[in-house]
């Protein structure tokens, strides 16, 4: 059995940054001072007295990154849902607590959008329309009122109070049932989860063996179209065959993403 060190410096991190401290910017500018304080002094020597200037706003370290993030769960995830939601155009779209400024924000740029959260959200555009709901009350979910429903990276908080919501370890099982009973027969679900080794990281969320979540998918009359994920370095492994779907790839793989699409069945 290998050591989890990995596991272990992740979850460092994670308590130091709870206090405002990261370990990652302790350690960043050391190596770039002598480049910053070089480039300030030969551009001091440059300018006219009629722009002051001061090392008032240090950006080190951007100078060896690359141009931007086009990688991880986040970046693959919404762009792979909001692109089979173009392509599909459904009557009515529902989203339950997915990110806002990544995922509703790509589809509220061309249709309109439903958001369902625990917490309340002022509206930032005419197509995104927020509501506040517990998808763990089932009481209160409406049945078949939507053709297609999202919920990438959520399902995993639920039950765990990180967001306000009710401690129940079984409330991810209700979340999903009611994602369920919100749809049509025939109704699209795209949901996506962390995959990995199974466990519960409090407060901060689950992460699921695939086929926990294939078999409670099929309890809720869920059936499994299609299946994407994200590696644990970031890169998507997009439309693997669903008789290939197993456990083998939740064995492989540290803090994956699960991206599934469902169809609801009659």
């Amino acid at each position: 059995m290998r050591f989890p060190f990995k596991s272990l410096l992740r979850s460092f991190e994670r308590w130091i940054s709870v206090f405002g401290i990261s370990a990652r910017h302790l350690l960043l500018p050391w190596p770039h001072l002598k480049s910053f304080w070089v480039d300030y002094f030969r551009l001091a020597g440059e300018l006219t007295l009629d722009w002051p200037i001061t090392p008032s706003f240090p950006c080190l370290g951007e100078k060896s990154e690359a141009a931007g993030g086009a990688s991880g769960a986040y970046f693959h995830q919404d762009f792979l849902v909001a692109r089979k939601i173009f392509e599909r155009n459904p009557g009515r779209h529902i989203d339950v607590g997915s990110r806002v400024d990544g995922f509703v924000a790509h589809v509220a740029t061309f249709r309109p959008i439903e958001i369902l959260d625990i917490r309340p959200c002022r509206s930032f555009h005419p197509n995104a329309i927020f509501q506040v709901a517990d998808l763990s009350n089932l009481a209160t979910v409406p049945r078949s009122c939507c053709d297609s429903a999202s919920c990438l990276h959520a399902l995993e908080h639920f039950g765990l109070g990180r967001y306000g919501d009710p401690i129940g370890a079984n409330h991810w099982k209700s979340g999903l049932t009611a994602l369920s009973l919100m749809l049509e027969s025939g109704g699209r679900l795209y949901l996506s989860v962390p995959i990995g080794r199974q466990r519960v990281e409090f407060n901060a969320h689950r992460v699921f063996h695939v086929s926990t979540i294939l078999q409670q998918a099929s309890s809720c009359s869920l059936l499994l179209d299609a299946f994407s994920f994200v590696d644990d370095a970031g890169d998507l492994h997009a439309e693997i065959p669903v008789s290939k779907v197993d456990d083998t790839i939740s064995k492989n793989l540290i803090f994956g993403c699960g991206i599934f699409e469902f169809h609801k069945s009659g």
